[in-house]
């Protein structure tokens, strides 16, 4: 007990006064998972989950119940760790809240990219702007698997509709790591432009976004909004 907690000590202090930048994969998790598992070594549950995910980034995007498949995973240790994802998560897009005015493409995409951090699944978000390009709201309006996610039309017109937006740039996630648009995002995007366009709503854009990077549709002139409020 006294070696474990030394140990624990030791690696503590070493986080505050360099941070996580020289902690190996093993390290890390090993720390996170002191504040779960307060009397035991946790070296070995590191060692056990990196084993079965692969990397520190597969084990925390994994779901609690795959995470509770891992020996010595119980509750606490599954919460923790599908939590600390989630609260990524948050905290990026909580620190974009400030930009109320987004006038740009490039605005656009800068505060829609938090919203995908840590996302395993395609996930579709609806941003609404009014004619002065200030944000009404940014709703999550579908999710699929891993390779499809559902973009429902009616959803997003009704969404637009309800926030008297006047603009809106959709966007989602590509989770294989590659932004480009593939034939079905293009067509998608024309057709939920026409439903917009007969409630005179603009679709000004389509944002792509995979890891930290993301692909504008307008921009790649794979699309060309009409009477858009935003620079593209």
């Amino acid at each position: 007990m006294e070696m474990h907690q030394g140990h624990r000590e030791r690696l503590k202090k070493r986080f505050l006064e360099e941070g996580l930048d020289t902690f190996t994969d093993v390290q890390a998790l090993e720390l996170l998972l002191f504040y779960c598992i307060p009397r035991k070594d946790t070296n070995p549950l590191a060692h056990r989950l990196l084993e079965h995910f692969g990397s520190l980034s597969q084990v925390l995007e994994a779901s609690v119940e795959d995470l509770k498949k891992v020996e010595g995973v119980g509750d606490h240790v599954a919460t923790l760790l599908h939590l600390t994802t989630q609260m990524g998560r948050y905290y990026q897009v909580n620190r974009t809240e400030h930009s109320k005015i987004l006038t740009t493409t490039e605005q656009c995409g800068q505060y829609l990219m938090p919203r995908f951090f840590g996302q395993c699944n395609e996930v579709v978000y609806l941003l609404c702007l009014d004619a002065k390009c200030k944000v009404l709201c940014c709703k999550k309006v579908g999710e699929g698997s891993i390779n499809s996610a559902g973009i429902p039309i009616r959803r997003i017109v009704e969404t637009a509709l309800s926030m008297n937006a006047t603009t809106v740039v959709l966007a989602h996630n590509h989770p294989s790591g590659l932004a480009l648009p593939s034939g079905a995002d293009i067509q998608t995007t024309r057709r939920i432009s026409l439903a917009l366009d007969a409630v005179e709503i603009t679709l000004a854009d389509h944002i792509i976004v995979a890891d930290d990077d993301f692909v504008s549709l307008a921009q790649s002139g794979f699309y060309k909004p009409e009477d858009c409020c935003l620079q593209i």
